[in-house]
């Protein structure tokens, strides 16, 4: 499945014409996505690829794709993000905004780049803890585009609010469910 995401209004660019993201789960809770950014990548400031990838705070401050998992009907919901470089962060909220704690990982995210002048392609695969693991989820799926002149495009499912808001409850779109078999 493809899904298309949107530029929040009041955060335009000239750079990025299309994001998309295509993912899986499966039924043991690893969970594969790729973004596909089409546009004049030469306008994006991505960080240089590391050869070792490391847990990091702040990403979203600069170029990274994001997922956003809640239960159904639960206030708790986890965030990931993956950085062009390599690095990673995953944290989970007790609620909106609030409680958030290092979420731990059994092995760091796999994440592959690859771009050129017209895209930016990103893939991460990882397993989600245990306690994580559920057939079903309300996801969010997010994009920071920052300009070689420090501007940010931020990108979405959805944006329900007037200022852009990755956390917003309202922005968990799409059903993620988990492949049977």
């Amino acid at each position: 499945m493809r899904l298309n995401l949107q530029c929040h209004p009041s955060t335009p660019t000239s750079a990025i014409d299309q994001v998309t993201v295509q993912w899986s789960m499966s039924e043991t809770g690893t969970i594969w996505l790729r973004y596909h950014s089409v546009g004049h990548v030469e306008e994006v400031k991505l960080p240089d690829h590391l050869d070792q990838s490391e847990r990091m705070d702040g990403l979203w401050q600069n170029s990274c794709f994001e997922l956003f998992l809640k239960e159904p009907g639960k206030e708790r919901y986890c965030e990931f993000n993956f950085s062009p470089s390599g690095n990673w962060a995953a944290y989970g909220f007790d609620h909106y905004r609030d409680g958030m704690s290092p979420l731990t990982l059994a092995q760091n995210p796999e994440i592959f780049m690859d771009f050129s002048d017209t895209h930016i392609g990103l893939e991460a695969s990882f397993g989600l803890p245990d306690i994580w693991v559920q057939k079903e989820f309300d996801a969010g799926l997010s994009a920071v585009f920052e300009m070689q002149d420090g501007e940010k495009s931020l990108w979405a499912l959805a944006h329900p609010a007037a200022r852009p808001d990755f956390h917003h409850q309202d922005g968990f779109k799409l059903k993620m469910e988990a492949a049977e078999g």
